[in-house]
């Protein structure tokens, strides 16, 4: 099939206005592309701020549990295990390593002992792994009690039944909250490891 001029300019003229819409429509996805590009580097920076509020509604909120938590284990860390220096929030740095200990207990008579508390509002396994980790490391952060007996103690707020028996596995004593106060909660056969 042969085409006439006039078919082929309408033709010619019809391609010419498809491409221009065309043309039109790819601006305008462009446009489009632009705008959600800003937009989501606003919701990126306005999720970035949210997450720097949570993390310091979070260490509030830590800082509120070791309050809550220092009074009963001040008591227990006293008439329990007899300890005669009991001291919150204790900052370290040794060797290259660094330390934060939510309360540090120690006797320097008969007893001889030291007690390290790691504070929790809901337990997780990296706690444990954590109060591991320092419990190794003790004697070379605190040479001043290398030879005093060193045991572990966690208070969480909450926690599960099986973190709570590897709590007890790890050797650790376990607090836990009680009509507002902590107490021990461990069986009456429990030995602590000694570190």
């Amino acid at each position: 099939m042969t085409m006439t001029d006039d078919e082929l300019k309408q033709l010619v003229a019809s391609l010419a206005i498809s491409q221009k819409e065309t043309d039109k429509q790819f601006k305008e996805t462009d446009k489009q592309f632009k705008e959600t590009g800003k937009q989501f580097k606003e919701t990126s920076k306005q999720l970035k701020e949210l997450g720097k509020q949570i993390g310091g509604l979070g260490k509030k909120f830590g800082s509120f549990t070791e309050g809550l938590a220092l009074p009963s284990m001040t008591k227990i860390l006293r008439e329990r295990f007899k300890m005669e220096v009991i001291s919150p929030s204790v900052r370290v740095s040794k060797n290259g390593i660094d330390a934060e200990i939510d309360v540090l207990a120690y006797a320097n008579s008969a007893i001889n002992e030291v007690y390290v508390v790691e504070v929790k509002s809901h337990l997780r396994e990296e706690a444990i792994t954590q109060l591991n980790s320092l419990m190794a490391n003790f004697k070379t952060l605190f040479p001043e009690h290398k030879d005093k007996k060193l045991y572990g103690i966690i208070a969480a707020v909450d926690m599960s039944e099986a973190l709570k028996q590897r709590v007890l596995a790890a050797g650790f004593y376990m607090a836990r909250i009680q009509d507002e106060t902590f107490s021990l909660d461990v069986p009456d056969e429990f030995q602590a490891k000694c570190f």
